[in-house]
């Protein structure tokens, strides 16, 4: 009985090794782009997990620490920077709504995927839906160098 069970073991181990299965896959990256209403909701997961605890939940920030994302002239205005501070993080001295900041955000290690979903979410919420932004895309993240 021992025999058998090393013998199929052996088997199934062999096959694995030197044979691709219709259910093996390899890591493709996925660079079919979203609607914009999914990306707007996969984005607020990416929110609330990484960005509420220091832009707070209506995106309105702590004065003087953490800039507002609420009606955030930083958005409109410098699109490219904000979303490298996403993807990247930032360091260094923003002014936001005539307000300086000079902080520290971290990369969280986001995928371009979710960079662009929570851009998206940030985008087309907290009052900054009526300043008609236009998608951010996978390939548009992608793009972006940290330099």
């Amino acid at each position: 009985m021992k025999f058998l069970i090393v013998f199929i073991v052996v088997v199934f181990s062999f096959e694995y090794l030197f044979f691709e299965s219709e259910n093996s896959s390899t890591y493709l990256p996925i660079t079919q782009e979203k609607n914009l209403q999914q990306s707007i909701k996969d984005g607020e997961g990416v929110y609330a997990e990484f960005c509420m605890r220091c832009h707070l939940a209506q995106g309105e920030g702590v004065e003087g620490i953490y800039p507002p994302l609420a009606n955030s002239n930083w958005l409109s205005e410098k699109r490219t920077e904000s979303i490298k501070s996403v993807k990247y993080g930032l360091k260094g001295e923003i002014e936001v709504n005539g307000e300086t900041y000079n902080n520290n955000m971290t990369s969280m290690g986001l995928t371009d995927r979710e960079v662009a979903d929570v851009m998206n979410y940030i985008m087309n919420n907290f009052g900054n839906e009526k300043k008609g932004f236009k998608q951010v895309s996978l390939r548009e993240v992608s793009s972006l160098s940290e330099d």
